[in-house]
C-alpha cells in the first residue's frame, strides 16, 4: 500500500499556507518541518476532481537547527491523506538542497518557505525537485474541533459483542 495519493493536487488552502508561514516565523532561526495532508476537492465545495492541501501535520519529536530539520520516522502516521512535505529555509533560499531532494521521493508536492516568510516567500516542487505551480485556494475548511465530536455510535462497534 502506498502512503501517498496519486490524485492531482489542485492547490493549498489559504489557511494551511498561513499556518505554515506563521509556524516558520515562530521557529526561525531554525528550520520548520511538517507534512502535508489533503482532502478531496468536492468535499470542500469545489466542482473539480482532485486534492486540496488542507492540513500541515506537525510530527512530535522533530528536531531542527538553522540548517536542517529531522523527523523521527517512527512518529510519522500512516496517513492515507498524506500528499507531501513542507519546510522552511531560514536563509531565504527557495530552492531544494541535495538533502531536500533525498526526502522528496515520498509525496507529490513539497513546499519550501523562505525567510522572511511573507505570503510570496514560498515555492512548490514535485518529487524530482522541479518547480511546480500550486494555487492558493480560499476554501472553507472543516472545524478542527469537529474531529473530537464523536460517540460510541461513531465507532461502529456492536456493544453486545463487547459484553461477552
Amino acid at each position: 500500500m502506498r502512503l501517498f495519493r496519486s490524485k492531482e493536487i489542485l492547490g493549498i488552502a489559504e489557511e494551511a499556507l498561513e499556518f505554515a508561514l506563521e509556524a516558520s516565523k515562530e521557529t526561525h532561526p531554525n528550520e520548520y518541518m511538517g507534512f502535508l495532508r489533503g482532502e478531496d476537492a468536492r468535499q470542500l465545495g469545489l466542482d473539480r476532481s482532485g486534492t486540496v492541501i488542507t492540513d500541515v501535520l506537525i510530527i512530535p519529536g522533530t528536531k531542527s537547527d538553522p540548517t536542517s530539520a529531522t523527523v523521527d520516522s517512527n512518529m510519522i502516521p500512516n496517513d492515507m491523506r498524506a500528499v507531501g512535505s513542507i519546510h522552511s529555509h531560514p536563509n531565504g533560499v527557495l530552492q531544494p538542497s541535495d538533502a531536500d531532494l533525498d526526502t522528496f521521493g515520498q509525496g507529490q508536492v513539497h513546499i519550501i518557505l523562505g525567510h522572511p516568510y511573507r505570503r510570496s516567500d514560498w515555492r512548490a516542487f514535485d518529487q524530482e525537485g522541479k518547480p511546480t505551480t500550486l494555487d492558493v485556494l480560499d476554501v472553507d475548511l472543516p472545524d478542527p474541533e469537529s474531529f473530537f465530536d464523536f460517540d460510541e455510535a461513531d465507532l461502529d462497534l456492536d456493544l453486545d459483542d463487547l459484553d461477552q
